[in-house]
């Protein structure tokens, strides 16, 4: 007999696709339903949730959408905590169709206020604290929902050189690495990130590119597992995601047109590496942004050719949102990636 919610599952199941001859990539509709489903089930098993209970969370986005969908078909009250500058009123629309309540914090700097989200987040726990908080950005449940990718990714491939991937809360390349590495030991993990974000060391700011980068560090994002890190600018993920549509058939957001632009580089200049690139979410929330010519023409540096390789760092700094960047991090922590750079 099939459970309530159920139907979600083939929105949390990627499609498994050869870019190149050694490119393959995991296409999702909807990847952050993978760590939610994952993370809702623990706290159902551990007593930490039950039916008809309130769960609460900060995000920036498609996290949000997928606790929504679950918690609508799973029969939960739901707060999600956003910022002015990461929701737009239709995307916001959508997940109060689903039953979420949103609350909007001020967001004067455009960083995200992550902060002022956790703040208020804390308020109502204080008042509720039968309250179940996923802590995406901390929780290891997190990483773990990821073994099933990693399953997915080996029977696809077999063996595996590179995976690369967009970090946020550091969940899915973090977590999907980590097993992954199990099995391939040399496996080389890329991160991708993008301008103004503090998680490899770049001092916080407005960030134009989102659903990558955070303004406050998360203990997910395991440094000592990446190998290189990748900054890519709004400008070419945007032109990258729509040169995936236009070549690939693949309908993806300026997140997965981030990784794709590094992907593709990696794959071209390594051509006997097998490698991965997980891309985490379709288009369709960039119809009247990223697909629309008119919104595009606005943007300063708007047409931009998309580079043939990145500009290599000795020292992090930010860019601008036309510029990708490199940096070989070599598995260290930031402590000690930081301490160098003074």
């Amino acid at each position: 007999m099939s459970e309530p919610g159920d139907y979600l599952q083939a929105f949390e199941t990627p499609r498994l696709a050869q870019l190149a001859a050694n490119l393959h990539t995991a296409a999702f509709p909807l990847m952050k339903l993978m760590p939610a489903r994952y993370m809702v089930d623990r706290a159902e098993a551990t007593g930490h949730l039950r039916r008809g209970g309130h769960i609460v969370e900060t995000t920036s986005g498609t996290f949000g959408l997928a606790i929504a969908m679950l918690a609508c078909a799973l029969d939960y009250r739901l707060t999600l905590i956003t910022a002015s500058s990461l929701i737009d009123p239709r995307f916001k629309d959508r997940l109060e169709r689903l039953g979420a309540t949103t609350l909007v914090i001020d967001d004067p700097a455009g960083d995200g206020n992550q902060h002022g989200r956790l703040e208020r987040l804390q308020e109502i726990l204080d008042v509720r604290p039968d309250t179940f908080w996923p802590h995406q950005y901390d929780s290891p449940d997190n990483r773990l929902a990821y073994a099933r990718l990693a399953e997915q990714v080996v029977r696809h491939c077999g063996h595996l050189d590179c995976l690369v991937g967009c970090i946020g809360t550091g969940g899915s390349l973090c977590g999907t690495g980590a097993f992954l590495r199990e099995m391939f030991p040399g496996l080389r993990i890329i991160a991708v990130d993008t301008h103004r974000s503090i998680l490899f060391g770049q001092p916080a700011g407005k960030r134009m590119l989102r659903g990558l980068g955070n303004s406050v560090l998360p203990a997910n994002v395991r440094h000592e597992m990446i190998d290189e890190v990748h900054w890519v600018g709004a400008l070419p993920a945007y032109a990258t995601a729509q040169a995936l549509f236009r070549d690939h058939g693949l309908f993806m957001g300026p997140t997965s047109g981030a990784a794709a632009l590094v992907a593709g580089w990696f794959a071209r200049t390594n051509p006997q590496a097998a490698t991965m690139v997980i891309m985490p979410d379709e288009g369709h929330r960039y119809v009247e942004t990223v697909y629309n010519d008119s919104w595009l023409s606005t943007l300063p540096g708007w047409p931009v050719a998309i580079p043939s390789a990145p500009t290599d760092l000795d020292r992090i700094r930010p860019a601008a949102e036309t510029a990708w960047t490199r940096f070989s991090w070599n598995r260290r922590t930031l402590a000690a990636v930081l301490a160098q750079q003074q």
